[in-house]
């Protein structure tokens, strides 16, 4: 409401945050554990002499170089635009928290650009001990932006009572930093792995002795990755606030995710000791797309998870899903929740300029808009869903409210609106007065599917 609203129908603006950040944060892991494992592989050639593995890892450097730096880097700008679109309030929140870690974030960022450069360019011009040196720097860049970025996230889930004054270090170090941490380095070096593995695969042949080495040691950094990654996500669960163990618990979809990534993660883990650790000729293209999906959907699951549980807040304790801060809910239930936004209000004035009122400009006369018809009020209600409602649901497609309302009737409908943490206690309290809830109700009563017909009772709904 502070903010203009970006419709994206039948999505949801915030969808595409999801989309953006998935296609990145799957790059950006790599970048974090093939970091890792290819400083580590390329110290281990230059001690044991090994030129063909060198000249393998110089190819893969090729590989890693276009993939992490260039696409994760056009990702990572793609965040920064789909966040500050859709969900402007939580960012600039962000922001000014932690001013001070997004700065040291660029510096990484600069340094990782920087040393991979030069650790690819100046392959076999650097001395040995020179060319190892820059890859662990490249690593330890990377891990660094890791080490920054998660407790910014973290903050998101678990502020840990965090208050303005408090400062840029309790924030940093809130109560879901390490285990996030835990289970992202898990993650990163899980996929790192993943790639590696794959791509030796692909670019080998099986009966070169390079894919033999390559597979026994991804499978020991993906195993490492994978246990990391049950560890941080248990201590994640164990740091949740009330309100996400709350979330957790009672969507089954949730529980259901929750099976799948530590099934998928242990999974990985008992395939590589068997597979490439053991019996690494025995493992085929194939099978390194399957592990490579599996750590995928291991992965991915957990960072929807993670995206998920937060509700009803975008930033825990301090902004809400309706994009409004908590401590705004009083005032705005006095004056209105249109009156009170910058944008919603310089709508209503502009469309309906005879319910503002002589001589202050800035407040709506509700009173006025009680005695509108059904129509007016339908449309004042599609602007309140439009903001309050509108980061959550859609109006038909995901989360719509035109199948989860279907067949309520003006009254379920109206106590939903007026109290809807009390239906589903993820969902933000009501935020307007008792007219906009009205308005509210009129034109989700104009969107709701009919009830089922076939069904009993359904002849008693209208």
């Amino acid at each position: 409401m502070h903010y203009p609203f970006w419709y994206v129908p039948g999505l949801t603006s915030p969808m595409w945050i999801a989309i953006v950040a998935v296609l990145h944060v799957y790059t950006a892991l790599y970048a974090v554990g093939g970091s890792v494992i290819l400083a580590s592989q390329t110290s281990l050639a230059y001690r044991v002499k090994d030129g063909a593995y060198l000249e393998y890892l110089r190819n893969h450097t090729w590989f890693f170089m276009i993939l992490t730096v260039i696409y994760g880097s056009l990702m990572g700008v793609g965040i920064w635009w789909t966040i500050g679109l859709a969900s402007p309030l939580a960012t600039e929140e962000l922001i000014r928290i932690f001013v001070l870690g997004w700065a040291m974030e660029y510096v990484t960022f600069l340094i990782e650009i920087l040393s991979i450069f030069i650790f690819f360019y100046y392959w076999g011009r650097l001395g040995e001990k020179d060319h190892i040196i820059v890859g662990w720097i490249y690593a330890a860049a990377a891990i660094g932006s890791l080490l920054i970025i998660t407790p910014i996230t973290a903050f998101q889930l678990n502020s840990g009572g965090w208050m303005t004054g408090d400062g840029f270090w309790k924030a940093f170090f809130n109560p879901q930093a390490l285990p996030q941490i835990a289970a992202r380095l898990g993650g990163s070096l899980l996929l790192g792995a993943l790639y590696f593995f794959l791509h030796s695969t692909i670019k080998l042949s099986e009966d070169d002795p390079l894919r033999e080495t390559v597979g026994r040691r991804s499978a020991k950094w993906a195993m490492l990755g994978a246990v990391l990654t049950i560890v941080g996500g248990v201590s994640w669960y164990v740091f949740l606030p009330p309100s996400a163990k709350a979330a957790l618990v009672g969507a089954s979809t949730l529980n259901i995710l929750m099976t799948i990534i530590f099934s998928l993660t242990a999974g990985v883990v008992l395939m590589m000791y068997f597979g490439p650790l053991r019996r690494p000729r025995w493992v085929s293209l194939g099978f390194a797309v399957l592990f490579f999906a599996l750590g995928h959907a291991a992965t991915g699951t957990g960072e929807f998870i993670r995206e998920a549980v937060r509700k009803p807040y975008i930033v825990h304790g301090r902004v809400l899903g309706s994009q409004i801060r908590t401590e705004e809910i009083p005032n705005l239930r006095r004056s209105g929740y249109l009156a009170g936004g910058v944008w919603t209000s310089a709508y209503i004035k502009h469309r309906f300029p005879e319910v503002v009122r002589k001589g202050s400009p800035n407040s709506i006369d509700y009173d006025r808009i009680k005695t509108f018809p059904l129509a007016k009020r339908r449309e004042i209600g599609r602007v309140v869903f439009q903001y309050h409602c509108g980061d959550c649901h859609a109006v038909e497609g995901y989360s719509a409210v035109s199948q989860l309302a279907r067949g309520w009737d003006r009254e379920l409908i109206l106590y939903t609106v007026k109290h809807p943490e009390r239906v589903r206690y993820f969902m933000p309290p009501w935020s307007g007065n008792d007219v906009e809830a009205e308005c509210l109700t009129d034109y989700i009563l104009s969107i709701r599917k009919p009830y089922p017909a076939g069904l009993y009772g359904a002849e008693k709904v209208k």
